[in-house]
């Protein structure tokens, strides 16, 4: 089974940026979600095994973009313009490998999970 480990997560002023990384190697399709304190788990992106397909949420569309390297080991999320509501928790999760169903946008549809990442955003 696939391991994943994010990094990237910090703390950031109203505007501001992160990169979070996702270690992960193998042809998966892959999400990124996140959860506030009090809220249910959120869909943000999701990316194809192949890295040419992306999915996103309809709150971060426009300001993140999804990415996977080439050689398969790691998928980014690039956060621009962050607002304090981006703050919570950032996960990233696998998929089925060589999946060519729509990408999922589900929380149960994801397995494994990574541990999460802290991303505060300040107003």
């Amino acid at each position: 089974q696939v391991q994943l480990k994010e990094s990237g997560g910090g703390w950031v002023q109203a505007g501001g940026s992160l990169r979070l990384s996702c270690e992960a190697s193998g042809r998966y399709n892959m999400g990124w979600f996140r959860q506030a304190p009090g809220k249910d788990r959120e869909f943000v992106a999701a990316v194809r095994w192949t890295g040419r397909d992306t999915a996103y949420g309809d709150s971060v569309k426009g300001r993140f973009i999804i990415s996977k390297d080439h050689d398969e080991s790691a998928m980014y999320l690039q956060m621009i313009s962050l607002k304090p509501d981006d703050t919570a928790v950032y996960y990233c999760a696998a998929d089925d490998p060589y999946s060519v169903r729509p990408l999922a946008r589900k929380p149960d549809e994801y397995a494994p999970w990574g541990q999460g990442t802290q991303v505060t955003v300040s107003s």
